[in-house]
């Protein structure tokens, strides 16, 4: 089921700096430790002069839609789904 949901959330990320790529692996969410599994959809927008990173991923079991404030360097999740229909 999809809940769509607004809170801050512990992410363990990567840059490299050869690829230029930056990549979350972790989430611990609800007290879980989540390993990222698969980089689904990744893009960009800007909220006045703070750019936003938005990420689409999976664990093993769950689905993750991440956003990145790099003004704060926080991250919140704003929509997780377990796998099962409503």
């Amino acid at each position: 089921m999809i809940q769509k949901i607004n809170i801050p959330v512990s992410v363990v990320s990567s840059f490299n700096h050869k690829e230029r790529t930056f990549i979350p692996r972790k989430v611990l969410f609800e007290g879980r430790e989540h390993k990222i599994t698969r980089l689904g959809y990744h893009h960009t927008y800007r909220q006045g002069r703070t750019l936003y990173h938005v990420f689409s991923v999976t664990s093993e079991t769950m689905f993750f839609r991440l956003v990145f404030n790099t003004e704060t360097l926080a991250w919140n999740l704003e929509e997780v789904a377990d796998g099962e229909s409503n």
